[in-house]
């Protein structure tokens, strides 16, 4: 019997949906009506987006550079048609950015309050790129729903607060710091306390992150705020275990910040207060000139280990040492980089005259900048052991040193955090690793004719989950990149659904076996389904010397 009534409750929902494909749905949450739109996917499905809803305040006025406050309910119908502006950023149209940007996407095919009574969806959580300081989780600019909503899953993308503006940190209760990730941590909460009015299942949600997004998600995975709020992760591009110190404040940042901003520095307290007064604007139009040299150190604004104030600590502990030790939530990841990662400023830097002069002058000074490691006297052979091992001696030059110079980016931003987080995570939790090698006609970094792509280069692999139209256009079913688009996005889909992406609905199937102890084993994603063992060894064997693990700390017994 309860077979016929569940067919029947099927046959209603379907017929629901297809009777209202053009009209607005309205869902009732506890927060009030919000009022979406019909979208159709890559395989022309139609769902639904509710975009641009607040999940906090605005974080204005006495909230800068504070936690966020939970959003506040509302009258009447919430608009969720189109995207909300994104965090405050430099951006082509003003109109496109704001302060009040913390705003999440809901994107399901069901309208639950009528079909509440079919099985909630695995949700995933995507956090978007952009070191920090730059993108969002816009549909029509960073974050496009359409090749994931092929899958049956409800994707959820979110905005989080930028620059100065969500990771500036004093040390001090005036500006504690991690706001950025505390909006993450509220976005979360948001989705355990009302997902489920869309469909989806709040005690499924998958963490989805890359580059900065990734770093994040890692974050999460010791963060005593995010406990409980997800069950497995997808770090993608980019770790918070790393040969980056972590400190308690960024104050030398922040008085930069205010310095170009016409604040005085001598008193944390006025100072913070001036920064309050100053337009959310300023701090775009300032924002290139918080960075060293040619928008480095990529990773200007930094997770700090907060002290304690009395207020809810983002982080509380070193993430290299909590992962070392065990003290994570251990939850199933995926997690892994792309061939070629950060070319694009290895040959910035080596076709401009400018900047190759500066770099050939004053390597010993720019190294610990480009490259994230502290300078100090305990590491002033890392510099020279750097330029011997990847750049040889000599002038710096376009044909001799471009190699080289991508190595050494690819490696200290990306490839050699990553490596330690899988070497370390891995012996507690289950993690299946991965190289991107797969090279389609578009990407994010050209040779010269505009045409080539120079190789996988960091943020290739996103184009086939998400669409970002100023990159590639939506690929269809018989586009050649059209395959990819259906591994990785099956692969992922079935991770969020079982923690093991071989369930995925695909031929052939990846057979994608675990970091093993002892074993650095991975699957290389290109035209082919590979498993193969040891990624880029040499080189990362070489990071774990200069970089070694903290003495005296042992693994704790899974």
């Amino acid at each position: 019997m309860r077979y016929t009534v569940l067919l029947l409750v099927v046959i209603v929902a379907i017929s629901f949906v297809s009777a209202n494909r053009d009209a607005e749905p309205i869902v009732e949450t506890d927060l009030g009506k919000i009022k979406g739109t019909t979208l159709e996917s890559r395989l022309r499905q139609t769902f639904f987006a509710f975009r641009g809803i607040r999940y906090a305040n605005p974080p204005t006025g006495k909230l800068r550079f504070q936690a966020p406050e939970p959003v506040s309910p509302w009258e009447g119908v919430f608009d969720a048609t189109d995207d909300g502006p994104m965090c405050i950023q430099p951006a082509f149209n003003r109109s496109e950015a704001s302060e009040d940007c913390l705003r999440l996407n809901v994107y399901t095919k069901l309208i639950p309050n009528e079909l509440s009574r079919i099985r909630p969806k695995d949700v995933i959580f995507y956090m978007h790129p952009g070191g920090f300081y730059v993108f969002s989780g816009q549909s029509r600019n960073n974050a496009g729903p359409q090749y994931l909503m092929d899958q049956d899953i409800v994707l959820v993308t979110i905005n989080y607060r930028l620059g100065s503006l969500g990771f500036m940190s004093t040390g001090t209760p005036d500006c504690p710091g991690n706001m950025g990730f505390k909006d993450q941590v509220m976005a979360l909460k948001w989705v355990r306390d009302h997902i489920h009015h869309f469909g989806g299942n709040a005690e499924s949600v998958t963490l989805m992150g890359y580059s900065a997004g990734a770093l994040s998600s890692g974050l999460h995975m010791i963060s005593p705020m995010s406990r409980g709020l997800f069950h497995r992760v997808i770090a993608m591009s980019a770790s918070p275990t790393s040969q980056v110190e972590i400190s308690s404040h960024q104050i030398e940042l922040a008085q930069k910040q205010a310095t170009l901003l016409g604040c005085e520095i001598s008193s944390t307290a006025r100072m913070i207060e001036c920064l309050k007064s100053k337009p959310a604007s300023d701090f775009a139009d300032s924002l290139e000139a918080m960075f060293v040299v040619s928008w480095n150190p990529v990773l200007l604004w930094e997770a700090v280990i907060e002290p304690d104030f009395g207020q809810e600590r983002f982080l509380d502990r070193d993430p290299t040492e909590a992962f070392l030790k065990g003290d994570f939530m251990r939850v199933p990841v995926i997690s892994g980089i792309t061939k070629d990662e950060f070319a694009g400023p290895a040959v910035g830097f080596l076709t401009n005259e400018t900047l190759r002069n500066e770099l050939n002058q004053n390597f010993e000074t720019l190294a610990p900048v480009l490259f994230l490691y502290n300078s100090s006297s305990e590491r002033e052979n890392i510099t020279k052991l750097l330029r011997d091992k990847f750049l040889g001696e000599g002038q710096l030059t376009l044909n001799r040193s471009v190699q080289g110079l991508n190595y050494l980016f690819a490696d200290s931003l990306i490839g050699f955090p990553v490596h330690r987080f899988i070497q370390l995570a891995s012996r507690y939790t289950k993690v299946y690793q991965y190289k991107f090698t797969y090279q389609g006609r578009y990407s994010f970094f050209y040779y010269p004719d505009d045409k080539t792509p120079y190789g996988v280069v960091h943020h290739d692999d996103l184009l086939y989950l998400l669409v970002i139209p100023h990159i590639s256009p939506i690929f269809n079913a018989t586009d050649p990149e059209s395959t990819m688009v259906e591994k990785l996005t099956g692969m992922w889909t079935a991770f969020a659904k079982h923690g093991d992406p071989n369930e995925a609905d695909i031929v052939p199937k990846p057979n994608w076996v675990p970091v093993k102890p002892n074993e650095d084993n991975f699957l290389e994603i290109g035209e082919q389904f590979t498993m193969r063992e040891g990624l880029f060894t040499e080189r990362f064997s070489f990071w774990d010397m200069l970089f070694p693990l903290p003495e005296n700390q042992s693994p704790a017994t899974a």
